[in-house]
Parts: structure tokens; sequence; C-alpha cells
């Protein structure tokens, strides 16, 4: 045998050997398989399991344990939107009512649609690109939004964790910065700042004091530095938590994970006990049964569950693809979902008890107000004494003792009841002014917290919540961009990863402008939205249409060692895609019929005002949405024209000694070593060729034999032609 030969070289050598399997076919010596990946003899011994663990083990981290990837994974989907969006919206959309159509979508959506991102990332062992890739490459496209928007979606979200921040220093001192309204001196004369006394000590702190806030979207005036500084100290924070990758992050996630839990406990508990408190619960709780009817309801429910979950984002993937391939995804996805739910409701009824106590606050402060008056025009005989019942005594006035005085001068000056300027002072009436998103945090718990004992404490506490809790979802957004794009292209990971973080910053200085907060909005309530929904229907339908859902189940059966309920097959093969298109259309319908605005708060008025978009807004408005979903139509358009390979025509195998890896190479399409695949999944791009038949959901390999000793292939051997695939 030649000194050089390839054989020489992989029996004397411990450097890799790459040769084409064309080469490999006419072996100049005998390969001893037993001890290869491509085990020809099919034999389901350790050895083979052996040497797929250990080429996993060498190219891929892993979680330390269990316990620190399932916190990682609530700390994905648990963040801010637990805390504001979603009691807001049960504030907004009925109460209890609200758990019925959130409840429903979470069942027959959320719930099956992140049992199948786990279990893809889990098979394929890669981020959102390279799973997609995988399933089908026409779709590859999927994975390349999913980074888009998860590049969006963290350009904002780390401006809301440096709105924390700032808080969060602010919070550090007694009384707090906005329990009370600025006075100026002007002279002898103490004046209250006109616009705080307009609206509200907290109201002025958080537009004035905090984000410095213009009039409208088309007024910049110029970068806020407080803000600027508090996002350089928000992506310094998650920089350092994802720089090393799970290593870091998922220590980080022991803290930022279980923290909030902490903190919503003792909130709760401290809400229990304000006077107040039980009204704001009951209120919750007490359904408005006509909001269950209502589209726009079904709507926000279902993009609230897929912001809630993390679905089409690529976190939810890259953190499974960590995982060793006999992990129980199934059970994770339960316990997560569940863990995400009871989050939700224990978050709303903290805000419920908390926003019940600013209500008793707010309904007694209108009944003195409104005493004062009835007062003044007794004395300037505009009312009779006769209208005021004997027992009601203004200096002990009670809420009920107003509301009865209020229906006898109503019923009595019936004509010119409307000159008085009186208010009915209704607790039910100050429960249901919803605070929408940021301003639940920031305005109204901060109001709340002013009347607390020892309220900076609490403060602080809510404020490091925020931040922990903002930073979990951070790591996983942070990881659909970075996971995927290591995993495709190589890069250098901690280089990549503060590259990203720089960039983001710099991007991230157009929120933190005096206008920052409306574009805030516009990359929230629409950027994200309408793209994640198409990405989350695409990923259904190339698992469950394209690569086929009883095959799906079949790989899954395998991976697991026992077979999911089929609920999840009806789930993902009818219920889910038609939901979703139903509620996609009627987003769009939506987003027609009403044009997208936002709420500007106006200086002069100290109010908040509705105003829609200018058209250069929309302009960028469309082009982050079309720039979000392109990927997904070009990628299709380059690979069905064969523009853009997929990988499928070049194979070659790369081993050392005896041990065979399989890697991509070159060689051509039709060449008869294209039959041979390794079993080894994370090594490979993507087995499946364009031109691939799909044979049916119930359909088999050719090469599947009733006989075979590993349950799958009679032998190592699978044909890259049929759709058979490693996930």
């Amino acid at each position: 045998m030649p000194k050089n030969s390839k054989v020489t070289q992989r029996e004397h050598s411990n450097e890799h050997v790459t040769e084409s399997v064309a080469d490999l076919l006419a072996l100049e010596e005998p390969v001893d398989y037993k001890q290869s990946v491509l085990n020809v003899a099919g034999e389901a011994g350790g050895k083979q399991k052996a040497a797929e663990e250990e080429l996993d083990a060498e190219d891929r981290p892993a979680w330390n344990s269990k316990l620190q990837y399932i916190l990682a994974q609530i700390g994905f989907s648990v963040g801010l939107g637990n805390i504001w969006r979603f009691p807001y919206l049960c504030q907004k959309n009925g109460g209890g009512a609200y758990l019925v159509p959130y409840l429903v979508l979470l069942i027959i959506i959320g719930i099956p649609l992140f049992f199948l991102e786990l279990a893809v990332g889990q098979r394929i062992r890669r981020g959102s690109i390279g799973v997609w890739h995988y399933v089908c490459p026409r779709l590859g496209g999927i994975g390349f939004s999913s980074c888009i928007v998860c590049l969006f979606v963290g350009l904002y979200y780390n401006v809301i964790i440096g709105w924390s921040v700032f808080y969060f220093f602010k919070s550090f001192q007694y009384p707090l910065p906005w329990s009370e309204c600025p006075v100026s001196r002007n002279g002898t004369v103490a004046v209250v700042e006109a616009e705080c006394e307009k609206s509200s000590a907290t109201t002025y702190f958080w537009y004035r004091e905090a984000l410095d806030i213009s009039n409208s979207i088309s007024e910049s005036g110029g970068l806020n530095w407080k803000m600027t500084l508090c996002l350089l100290v928000a992506w310094s924070i998650v920089g350092m938590a994802v720089v090393k990758g799970i290593q870091s992050s998922g220590k980080v996630m022991y803290f930022s994970s279980l923290f909030p839990y902490v903190v919503l406990a003792c909130f709760l508990v401290r809400g229990l006990l304000l006077r107040g408190a039980i009204d704001g619960i009951l209120h919750m709780f007490t359904p408005k049964l006509d909001k269950m009817l209502d589209p726009q309801v079904w709507r926000e429910a279902a993009t609230q569950v897929f912001f809630a979950l993390g679905l089409g984002f690529g976190g939810v993937i890259a953190f499974s693809s960590y995982n060793k391939q006999d992990n129980n995804c199934h059970f994770d996805a339960a316990l997560v979902s569940f863990i995400n739910f009871f989050t939700s409701v224990l978050a709303t009824l903290v805000v419920f008890a908390v926003l019940g106590f600013k209500a008793n606050i707010m309904n007694e402060k209108c009944v003195v107000e409104n005493a004062e008056k009835i007062l003044g025009y007794l004395n300037n005989d505009v009312l009779s004494r006769a209208l005021i019942p004997s027992h009601v005594n203004f200096s002990h006035l009670t809420t009920k003792d107003y509301a009865e005085m209020y229906k006898v001068i109503k019923t009595v000056k019936e004509d010119h009841f409307s000159a008085l300027g009186l208010d009915p002072c209704l607790l039910e009436d100050e429960l249901d002014k919803s605070v929408q998103g940021t301003g639940l945090a920031f305005i109204a718990f901060t109001e709340a917290m002013t009347h607390f004992p020892a309220s900076p404490f609490w403060s602080v506490m809510f404020f490091l919540m925020l931040i922990n809790l903002g930073l979990g979802s951070m790591i996983g957004t942070m990881a659909g961009i970075t996971t995927p794009i290591i995993d495709t292209f190589k890069v250098p990971k901690e280089m990549f990863t503060v590259g990203c973080c720089v960039f983001a910053f710099f991007v991230g200085l157009l929120f933190v402008q005096r206008s920052g907060n409306y574009f805030v909005t516009m990359f929230d309530d629409y950027s994200a939205t309408l793209p994640l929904t198409v990405i989350v229907i695409l990923e259904n339908v190339a698992v469950a249409w394209i690569y086929g859902t009883k095959k799906f189940m079949q790989e899954l059966t395998e991976m697991l060692g026992f077979q999911p309920y089929r609920f999840y097959f009806y789930m993902w093969k009818f219920v889910s895609p038609l939901c979703m298109a139903v509620l996609t259309t009627a987003s769009i319908i939506q987003l027609g019929v009403t044009p997208p605005g936002y709420s500007a708060w106006i200086r002069e008025e100290a109010a908040e005002r509705y105003l829609y978009f200018p058209n250069w807004a929309m302009a960028i408005l469309i082009t982050l949405i079309v720039v979000a979903v392109l990927p997904i139509p070009v990628v299709f358009v380059l690979r069905h024209f064969h523009l853009l390979s997929d990988g499928s025509n070049t194979l070659s195998v790369s081993y050392k000694k005896g041990r065979m890896m399989k890697d991509i190479s070159n060689l051509e399409e039709n060449d008869e070593t294209r039959f041979i695949l390794s079993k080894v999944p994370s090594e490979a791009p993507s087995p499946m060729p364009t031109h691939r038949s799909y044979l049916g959901p119930g359909s088999t390999s050719p090469l599947e034999t009733s006989g075979n000793p590993n349950g799958r292939y009679g032998s190592g051997y699978l044909l890259a032609g049929t759709p058979e695939s490693e996930l």
C-alpha cells in the first residue's frame, strides 16, 4: 500500500482525513465499520450511540443541567409582557372574559407550536436558520426572518430595560421623586408645575423627567442623555450575560428567572393587605361576556400567546438545540406553558390588587374634591341645604354618603345639573380606566407604591424584578440571533456577540430621542406582530404539510421513547394553521380599516391624544414589515430555480482513526455515493435535496425494514432522495 494513501493516513495520524465518498466506496482497505458512525451492519449497540454522542459533545455545548435549561426557557417566555401587557389586556377586554379566548388559543395554538419548536430544535441541534433549512430547504428563509424579528424586538425591548434601570436608581431616595409635583418659587410665591398639576405627579415624572417626551413623532427633540446612558448600561448587562453563550447565560438564568417570583409573591401578599385590593380582584374576575364574541379580543389574545411563549423568534429553538436527543421536550412544553400562564395570572392578581387600592384612593380624592364644590354651592345658595340628607357629615364623608347626596342633587337639579360640574365618583369607573403597556408599570404602579409604607424598598424590588424579567427575555432574543448565525456561518462567537450588542446600541439611539417612545410603539405594536404570525404559520406548514405530520410523529416517538398524544397531530395538521390563517386575515383587515397610530403626550394639554402615523412613519413601518418577511420568498425563489444550493448535492466524509464524520464537500448531484448519509444530524446543514419528492404523511423510506435491529433501517445507509430526514 502506498505510504501516502488515505488509509495509511487514517491509521497513523490523529489528524482529520477528508476524502470523497467515491474514494471511500473504492476502499483501499476495509474500514472498521463497527467503530464508525456509518454502521453498515446496522448494529444498535452502545458503540454507535457512544460515537454519535461523542461527536455531538465535541461540536456543540450543552446545558449543565435540566434545571438550567428549564429556567432558560422560562426566563425567555416569561417577560415584561406578563407583568403589564397581559393585565392590561385583561382590564381592557372584560376581565375574566379575556381568560377564555386566551386559554383556548393557548391550548390549540400555543402549546402545540411550542412543543413543535422544542422538538425540531432538540432533534436537529441547530438554530432557526439550520432547522428550517433542514426541514424544508425552500422555506429556509423562515430562519432568516426569525433573526430579523428578533433584532427588531431586541432593539426596543432593551430600551424598556433601560427605563427600568433609570427608575431603579431613582428609587434609592425618600420620598420617591415621583410622589409629589415639583414646585418652583417666583419670589415668595410657590408655583406648582402646570403640566404636573393638570395630570399627576407620577405621570409628570414619567413623561417629563424620564422621557422628556416631545408632542409627536415628527418632533425629534434630540437625544435624552439620561436614557442614552441607561441604554448603554442595559446593553452592557445583556452583552456580559450572553458573550459566552449558554456557559454564561445559563448561570445568569438561576437568578433572573427565579428572583421575579420572589418579588411577585411579596407584592401579592402586600397587595392583598391593601385597602380596596379585593375590589380590584373582584373586578378582574367579573367577566363581561359580550367581549368574548369580539374578534378583536381573540386577535389580541393570539398575539399575546405568540409573544408570551416566544413563538417564531427562534429563541425556543436555539435553547432546545443544546439539549440531549433523549430529553423529554413534551414534558418541557407543558411545564413551561403552564408556568407562563400561571405567572401571567399571578401578575394580574398583583396588578389588580394594586389597582384596586389605587382606585379607592382616587375615588376618595374625587369625593373630597366634589364635596368641596357642593359646600361652595351651599354657601353661595346655589344649592339648598334641604337637598343634603341629615346624616351626612362633610368632615367624615364616605363614598356611600356622597353617592346618596349626588343622586338627590341630580334628581332635583335635573335641568341645570350639568352646569354644577359634579362627578359621580364611582369606583367602577376608576377600575375601568385602562393604562396601556408601559404606563401600567411606570405610572399606575409607581403611583400606588408612593402610598406603601417603606415605599423606596418596594420600588427598588419592583424595578429590579423588571430588569431581571427583561434580561431573561433578552438572553433568549439574543440567542435567536446569535445561535443560527454562528451555526450557519461559523463566525467567532464572542466577537460576533459583542458586535451585535454594539451595533444594537447605536441603532437603539433612535428610541432614546425625545420622540423615542413613539418609535417603541411602532416597533412593538406593528413591525413584529404581523411578520411573527407569518413565521409561525409557515413553521407549522413546513412540518405538518411538507415534511408530514405522521412522519414527524414517528420521529418524535423515536426521539422521546413514547408516542405523543394524537391531539398534537390534529392541532398541527388542521386546527392550528386554520386558526392562525383566520387571525392573520383579521389582523390585515384591522390594519386596513384602522390606520396605525400612537398615543402622544401633549405638553400644553397635559394629556394624551391619539395621533395617526405620518406618511414617512408609515413608509418606515411598511418597510420594516417587508424586510422582516422578505427572506422567505427570496430563499424560496432562489432554491426553486436552483439559483441557491441547499447543500444536498455535495457530500464527502471526514474521519479520524476509524471514526467517520459526515461533512459537506464537493460531489456531483448524480454521484452514486450521494445515497450515503451519516446518522449524526448535528453535523450536516441539510441532508434533504431540493428536488426530493414528498411521499405522504404515512410513507416510509424504501430502506426501512420491519426486522431492522435499530428500529429504523436495516443498514446505516439512508437514501437521500427520500423525504426522510434526521428531524
